[in-house]
Parts: C-alpha cells; sequence; structure tokens
C-alpha cells in the first residue's frame, strides 16, 4: 500500500462497521422462562443458537407443545422469535440484557402478554 494512514483508516471503518451491525448479545443456550398472559401462565424453555449475523434458530418446550423455532436479533439487542404450535403463530418480542430477557409475547388469537426470562 501506498499510503499506510489510508489503509488503517479504511480498516478502522470497516471494523466499527462490522461492531455496530451485529448484536452484542449472545442468545445461544438454554432460557427459561416467565410467561404471564391474560389466560393464565407458564414457563416454557428455549434453547437458542445464534449464528454472528444475528439469525436465531432453536427449540420451545412448553404447556403448548414442542416446536422448532427461528428468529433474529438486532444490533440493539432487540429480538423476534417465532413458531407455530397447532397452526397458532407464538410471536416473542424483547430485549436482551445480560443473562436476561425480557418483552411481549403473542399467542396466536388466543392471548397475549410478557415475558421474562434468565439463561441457565
Amino acid at each position: 500500500m501506498k499510503n499506510p494512514r489510508i489503509t488503517f483508516i479504511a480498516i478502522s471503518l470497516l471494523a466499527l462497521t462490522i461492531a455496530f451491525n451485529f448484536p452484542k448479545a449472545d442468545l445461544t443456550g438454554t432460557w427459561d422462562l416467565d410467561v404471564q398472559t391474560d389466560m393464565g401462565s407458564g414457563n416454557p424453555t428455549f434453547v437458542l443458537k445464534q449464528t454472528a449475523d444475528g439469525k436465531i434458530t432453536g427449540t420451545y418446550t412448553g404447556q403448548l407443545g414442542d416446536s422448532e423455532l427461528t428468529g433474529m436479533i438486532k444490533a440493539d439487542d432487540t429480538f423476534h422469535i417465532e413458531f407455530d404450535i397447532q397452526g397458532n403463530k407464538i410471536e416473542y418480542d424483547g430485549k436482551a440484557e445480560g443473562g436476561k430477557i425480557s418483552g411481549k409475547v403473542k399467542l396466536g388469537s388466543m392471548a397475549s402478554g410478557t415475558f421474562t426470562g434468565v439463561k441457565k
């Protein structure tokens, strides 16, 4: 390279772009949730795997049954997880902070409410 200063600036900008576009939180692992809805409460478990670009895959196990799930976590550590059980689309939207998650849940047309979770 002819100008090391330009090379340094280019590499620095690339590193900053990567740092700001990927989530800081890693949801990979097992999560115990406490769900409160207008139809009652439950304690499902998520087993999640997150890729470097924020895609989430895994499983849900709880009162509604068992299901494969998909989702996405954004650079600001907000996430969306969804899966289908018995024809109902279940959606979790929340925020990850440390070893905790919290947010809102929509159980298809059955119920809606809030959730909190801790990583095992």
